[in-house]
């Protein structure tokens, strides 16, 4: 077996992990690049050949998760996608809508070029493809052991990031040597509303991990709420309007489930409006709802008993463009809770243009910026940007709440390894910016844990190094220099490390046990 590392490796954003485990090849996601990670890397290629790919496990619907499995059919693939029932639902929404918005944006780009006589772009992929793809989704519920082929088993587990999101465990038999890889997706933060906790693993060989938030730890969540109202009504007293750029999917309907107790505690002004203007997040709000069982037990009980934690009074969501359009000529008393989440495209633009240069009202980020994205510009301090062709000044309050975030900060990064009971041998820490991962790895490497940042390209073969640790079991009693090395070293990791500098090709095992007991020795 061997791991094959491209999205996500090196950056936050298009997670994809390719495994070659005996004839088979198995992908951990297929997502979009964002922001910057776009710009540099392109959405048009593949690090693999889609119509090798034989099955998908998908973690959860985020776009930098899924967004490329439209265009991974579109290239070949038919295999099957597997993924939790939520997840499911909500692709439905997601994929769909992002071909439109491949279409849309193709369509724009080839007007301008029909005018400089350039030939025309086809879009990434279409909305067909996005159904057709859709067609090889297979829906596998959490904690249902699954198998794939002979010698590959997988469960999801609950992650915590958003409904649906899982972790996966894969057990893998090759060469008569049994060994366990856990991938994380993307963890959930500690108390996210609506949502479960994260499951922990009890054992791990192999773990290829998130480190979005590797170097930052969240504020107490709770303050951010009574912050987030607080800011509301202040900019609701001033007479402007409250902007929130926000992924349709998870964090608007968080953000809904805050809004709804504040409400009905009286700490929301009355006359506050609250519009949810994206017809994806209607979508699936209403997609939530269907699947609220998979809420946490508090939000599952208010739902039994006839509470909807997604709805209150003057909460609206918008139906038409024309809806949209009236509320750029609102100019004070409203919540826009809008996509895109980092304000890459969607109407939330529009609102952006309307509002930005406003001193009276306020722009809210609820969630991750990546590098490059509009959102991140005016996070940073931005004096004006540039918005459909216009310099729009920046004079709106800024307010960035990293506690609100879906993703597991530092701390609970930490915790989660730690509980894992034995093991892993190696983490990979993926989805992470350089100085995101490289402060997870040296937390980790403190505990004496094998870490490396995975890299786009990096290829990993497991089979040899799962062989030799093997061989290490059977021999440190028989083999007196192995024996004599173990007991010099207090910690086992360390030997192991050590089968990772060694150049083994065509030597027997003997020999490289007793090459590796040398180096050992020496240290």
């Amino acid at each position: 077996m061997r791991i094959e590392f491209s999205g996500a490796a090196g950056t936050v954003t298009g997670s994809s992990h390719l495994l070659r485990v005996r004839d088979q090849r198995v992908l951990l996601d297929c997502g979009l690049y964002q922001g910057k990670d776009e710009k540099d890397r392109g959405n048009d290629v593949f690090a693999y050949i889609p119509s090798t790919v034989d099955y998908l496990l998908l973690s959860h619907a985020h776009i930098d998760h899924s967004g490329r499995i439209p265009l991974l059919y579109k290239r070949g693939f038919r295999g099957k996608v597997m993924a939790t029932p939520p997840t499911v639902a909500l692709c439905k929404i997601l994929l769909t809508d992002s071909a439109y918005i491949q279409e849309q944006d193709a369509e724009w780009e080839n007007k301008k070029r029909e005018r400089k006589g350039l030939d025309p772009v086809e879009p990434l992929y279409t909305v067909k493809d996005a159904e057709e793809a859709l067609k090889h989704f297979v829906a596998v519920d959490f904690d249902v052991e699954t198998t794939l082929f002979e010698g590959f088993r997988f469960v999801f587990r609950e992650a915590g990031h958003m409904l649906g999101a899982a972790i996966t465990e894969m057990f893998i038999s090759e060469e008569e040597r049994n060994f366990k890889l856990v991938y994380t997706g993307d963890l959930g933060n500690q108390g996210i509303p609506l949502m479960k906790e994260p499951k922990t693993v009890s054992e791990a060989d192999f773990l290829i991990m998130e480190s979005t938030y590797g170097n930052r730890l969240h504020p107490d969540s709770s303050s951010e709420h009574d912050e987030l109202i607080k800011i509301i009504n202040d900019t609701y007293r001033r007479g402007g309007n409250v902007i929130i750029p926000s992924f349709a999917v998870g964090r608007t309907q968080e953000l809904l489930y805050v809004l709804n107790e504040y409400r009905e505690s009286g700490k929301l002004e009355r006359g506050v409006k609250v519009y949810v203007d994206s017809p994806m997040a209607a979508q699936s709000t209403t997609v939530f709802k269907e699947y609220s069982r998979y809420f946490d037990e508090e939000s599952q009980e208010r739902m039994r008993k006839g509470d909807d934690v997604l709805d209150f009074p003057n909460l609206f969501f918008t139906e038409s463009v024309a809806d949209s359009q009236e509320l750029n000529h609102t100019r004070k008393g409203c919540v826009i809770i809008s996509a895109s989440g980092m304000a890459t495209a969607g109407r939330v633009r529009h609102h952006l243009k309307h509002n930005l240069w406003r001193g009276e009202c306020s722009i809210v980020f609820v969630g991750y910026q990546a590098e490059g994205s509009l959102g991140r510009i005016i996070q940073e301090g931005a004096k004006t940007v540039n918005l459909f062709g216009e310099e729009i000044a920046v004079q709106a309050k800024v307010f960035s709440f990293s506690g609100l975030s879906g993703h597991a900060d530092r701390k609970g990064l930490y915790n989660w390894v730690k509980a894992i009971k034995k093991g892993p041998k190696e983490i990979f820490l993926t989805h992470g910016d350089a100085e995101a991962a490289g402060a997870m790895k040296e937390l980790l490497q403190q505990d004496g844990y094998n870490v490396r940042i995975a890299k786009s390209g990096d290829i990993v073969p497991i089979k040899d190094y799962v062989k030799l640790t093997h061989r290490v079991d059977e021999f440190q009693m028989e083999k007196s220099t192995v024996e004599a090395a173990l007991r010099k070293l207090k910690k086992k990791e360390e030997l192991i490390r050590c089968i990772e500098t060694l150049d083994f090709d065509g030597e027997s095992e003997d020999q490289i046990l007793q090459k590796l007991a040398t180096i050992v020795k020496k240290q």
